[in-house]
């Protein structure tokens, strides 16, 4: 995989679920922490949650309780499930390493919550 490539995001209805996966080339994925982060309309890109190669996370206040991070490194893939979706939640989603991210961040994934 030569692109980080994120997918999962639909249109959902407040309270629904969706689950994000993202591809990380493996020459990214090495051992580092990895993270998805979001950008709503007019508003800058923030680090929602990460987690370290061995599976330890760490969520933002706004995801905890209802984000869980996870990795799979034999598929050096990465993943965000999330739960009581809100609409306040709606913006483009992206994974990327966080202590050194890489330079060419994936087209997102979009997730709309309507109420």
């Amino acid at each position: 995989q030569v692109q980080l490539v994120e997918s999962g995001g639909d249109s959902v209805q407040a309270g629904g679920s969706l689950k994000l996966s993202c591809v990380v080339p493996v020459n990214l994925y090495r051992t580092s922490a990895m993270g998805w982060y979001r950008q709503a309309p007019r508003k800058q890109r923030e680090l929602i949650a990460r987690i370290t190669y061995n599976g330890s996370p760490t969520y933002a206040d706004s995801a905890q309780g209802r984000f869980t991070i996870s990795r799979d490194n034999r598929r050096a893939m990465l993943y965000l499930q999330m739960n009581n979706l809100k609409p306040e939640y709606t913006a483009v989603y992206y994974c990327n390493r966080v202590e050194t991210p890489f330079g060419t961040w994936g087209q997102g994934t979009q997730v709309t919550v309507s109420s």
